[in-house]
């Protein structure tokens, strides 16, 4: 039988009451008596029912965050903040990795619609391929990141004008031939001319790789320049090795581009050491940035630039929102949208 919170008020010499204080850690317990409590919630190997007590008083104190790859650095602070600051609304967070399944997006919505979690952050790489879409009805839900929707809240940054910013602070420095890393997976037969903004049904690649790719094609038009489908290297798996990995193989086929824009930081320092690899200088030969300002990124070699957003106000925003959900499930969805700026360093200097 499962320990109750009698069985060990009775083992630590107290009432059920100062178990579940102590439990909570709200009211003041006396030093010793905690110790007996402890001591008692140990030898019995309790575990508080979550499910009971969200019957009783209708919240678990627990949300849930969900992300796509938790190896990502980018995942790690979003991780970090999101703990952080639901720690000072008094909420513990239960994190998970979805891998882009909808199948575990799916299992995260269960959970919080049986009330084990009161919310969930939901970060889903593409909408079609998503279980917000055919999950029913759906628990208190923000979703973050860069899918388009309007079914519920969400807090997302700019990608088009970020991408598009980006790309204009190369053709600023004179960059011409502006090769873009983590563009979708264009299928056969296909120039990728028409792999934009949007999510409908069939397109390739992820919402982000779309939107940004979107964004560089924008500036590069804006600028009178044709866009070169053989500048677009794609990857679907943004991670540094899979980066360094087609930027080695671009090398040996093309001619050095001016610029490589990769479509996070982490691909960018993939893209560093191949081109340390073979022989390029950075920024003497060709120039690299990057998206999204992870910490690493101040302290590459050369130190790169990059698109930064504040994550504080990203992560502060997508908890206020869910709380907002969680106090009313009938509030109407609200977007918010955190601005984003370039951060220059000397992987783009001339």
């Amino acid at each position: 039988m499962r320990p109750t919170v009698k069985d060990v008020a009775k083992l630590a010499g107290v009432s059920p009451k100062t178990v579940s204080n102590v439990i909570n850690g709200i009211v003041f317990v006396r030093p010793e008596t905690r110790a007996r409590v402890e001591s008692a919630l140990a030898e019995l190997d309790y575990v508080p029912n979550m499910s009971a007590r969200g019957l009783r008083n209708g919240r678990t104190g627990m949300i849930a965050l969900a992300l796509p790859d938790l190896l990502r650095p980018y995942s790690a602070e979003i991780v970090h903040l999101v703990v952080e600051l639901a720690h000072e609304r008094g909420w513990g967070v239960q994190i998970e990795q979805t891998a882009a399944e909808p199948k575990r997006e799916f299992e995260l919505l269960s959970k919080a619609r049986a009330y084990l979690v009161d919310g969930l952050i939901l970060n889903p790489v593409n909408l079609d391929d998503s279980a917000v879409l055919s999950a029913g009805p759906l628990p208190p839900l923000v979703l973050i990141g860069d899918v388009d929707q309007d079914l519920v809240s969400q807090v997302a940054i700019d990608n088009v004008a970020a991408a598009r910013d980006l790309t204009q602070h190369l053709l600023d420095r004179g960059c011409r031939r502006i090769a873009v890393v983590g563009t979708p997976e264009v299928p056969r037969g296909s120039s990728g001319a028409g792999v934009l903004a949007g999510s409908s049904a069939g397109e390739p690649g992820t919402a982000a790789s779309r939107l940004r790719t979107a964004g560089y094609r924008e500036a590069l038009a804006a600028a009178g320049i044709p866009v070169d489908p053989a500048l677009e290297i794609s990857l679907d798996r943004w991670r540094p090795e899979g980066a360094a990995t087609v930027v080695g193989k671009y090398l040996t086929e093309h001619e050095l581009p001016d610029a490589f824009f990769c479509f996070t930081d982490s691909m960018a320092a993939g893209a560093l050491s191949a081109l340390w690899s073979a022989g390029v200088r950075v920024p003497e030969q060709t120039l690299v940035a990057g998206f999204d300002n992870i910490l690493e990124s101040q302290f590459m070699i050369p130190p790169l630039t990059t698109i930064d957003f504040d994550r504080r106000e990203f992560v502060a925003a997508a908890l206020d929102l869910l709380g907002e959900r969680m106090a009313d499930k009938a509030a109407p969805p609200r977007r918010v949208m955190v601005p984003h700026r370039v951060i220059e360093r000397a992987s783009t200097a001339r």
